[in-house]
């Protein structure tokens, strides 16, 4: 019987970050699924070293977790959606 630290035990946590407005433009997709990252920071800095031009957008970008803002330490749960909200300028 394998035991909980065991490699065959272990569940890779899989969750979808969908881009909004310029976020969207400086990552050149809609979203990316992102593999294996246990909290919000973590899918951030996946997405940021997927999409270079992407990092100073998520830096001042509010993030939605499942549709509620959200704060990078925040864990990240199995088949969530994370938004990147970047601010914008409209009236």
């Amino acid at each position: 019987m394998p035991r909980e630290n065991d490699a065959a035990t272990v569940t890779v946590r899989t969750a979808t970050v969908r881009y909004w407005a310029g976020a969207r433009a400086a990552a050149g997709v809609e979203s990316d699924v992102v593999r294996g990252c246990a909290t919000v920071a973590d899918a951030v800095a996946t997405v940021d070293a997927l999409h270079p031009d992407l990092a100073p957008v998520t830096a001042v970008s509010t993030l939605l977790l499942d549709g509620r803002a959200t704060h990078r330490d925040q864990p990240l749960p199995e088949g969530s959606v994370l938004e990147v909200l970047p601010p914008f300028a409209g009236g």
